[in-house]
């Protein structure tokens, strides 16, 4: 998507912005495993706190799919329906 951003031919804040939510996804995707990884190396026992846990790590990355998504398709999506227009 990175170089999606590149190619386009949009203002400046723009690229930013699309290229700034996918390294937003990216980074609460790491932060996500690294939290599953913390609760999965303190034991195998089911625990509600665990569970949470893990859920909300899940839930972060879904809000910063949708904030993603939002972003490219707000600014990105009219430029590139217009390459295909033109």
């Amino acid at each position: 998507m990175i170089p999606v951003a590149l190619f386009l031919d949009l203002p400046a804040l723009e690229t930013v912005l699309l290229i700034g939510s996918i390294l937003g996804l990216m980074l609460t995707e790491i932060l996500n495993s690294a939290v599953e990884a913390v609760v999965d190396r303190i034991g195998p026992e089911i625990h509600e706190l665990s569970g949470r846990a893990k859920d909300l790590g899940s839930a972060a990355v879904f809000i910063a799919m949708v904030i993603a998504a939002l972003v490219w398709i707000g600014i990105a999506g009219p430029a590139i329906w217009q390459l295909f227009t033109h």
